[in-house]
């Protein structure tokens, strides 16, 4: 039998759609007021979710879909740092235009506390690597 795909192909493509799916029925079922439709999506979603986790599975087994190597904890602190400079310099550009009151970018936002100079930092895990997969 002649296949139009690799396994490899194949497999991958399954597996963006699943992805895909996955995010589609989260919407729905969150969007939806029906309870019993709400239900539905819901039950759709976890069984997507176990197809997706399988399908992941068995790609790895077979070599087919290689882990991102955990982030090393000091380049995750680099990256939050060269953030918040970003940042930083964006909210001095607004100062000097008059419109800080006006915006703000990143973490847990609250307009009060970033005024009075209480801004609150996403909480990050302490433990040494993280690790972050597609």
């Amino acid at each position: 039998m002649q296949t139009l795909m690799p396994e490899k192909d194949l497999a991958y493509t399954v597996l963006a759609d699943l992805k895909r799916v996955v995010r589609e029925y989260a919407t729905a079922a969150t969007e939806s007021s029906c309870p019993q439709t709400r239900q539905m999506f819901t039950n759709l979603l976890n069984n997507t979710l176990r197809m997706q986790g399988d399908l992941f599975n068995a790609m790895q087994q077979q070599n087919m879909y290689s882990v991102a190597s955990p982030a090393l904890r000091q380049e995750v602190d680099k990256q939050i740092k060269e953030h918040q400079q970003v940042i930083q310099q964006a909210e001095q550009h607004l100062q000097q235009l008059g419109l800080k009151q006006q915006a703000s970018f990143g973490g847990q936002y609250n307009q009060q506390q970033h005024l009075q100079g209480q801004y609150i930092q996403p909480q990050i895990p302490t433990n040494q690597q993280s690790q972050f997969y597609m």
